[in-house]
């Protein structure tokens, strides 16, 4: 299925630390979970090994948050836990 990213999201990306690339993975090949009012969401682990806003992280979290629209996941937002 095609996952495309609404533009709100997108813009988000950078300062929440993702990747467009890590979204649609996590959508493609993520946990898949029930959401509110409706939505799925999707859930995947990566490797980051670096520095988050001064902090050292071994690994983040990419949540996606979706909609299903015209055969498509709609990516209303995304949340990203380091951890």
């Amino acid at each position: 299925m095609i996952v495309r990213l609404h533009p709100h999201a997108a813009r988000r990306l950078p300062e929440r630390g993702a990747t467009e690339a890590e979204v649609v993975a996590t959508v493609e090949n993520g946990e898949r979970f029930p959401a509110k009012l409706g939505r799925t969401g999707f859930r995947r682990n990566f490797p980051f090994a670096g520095l988050w806003r001064g902090h050292p992280y071994a690994n983040k979290q990419v949540e996606a948050y979706t909609v299903e629209e015209d055969g498509c996941w709609l990516v209303i937002t995304v949340l990203v836990r380091y951890y």
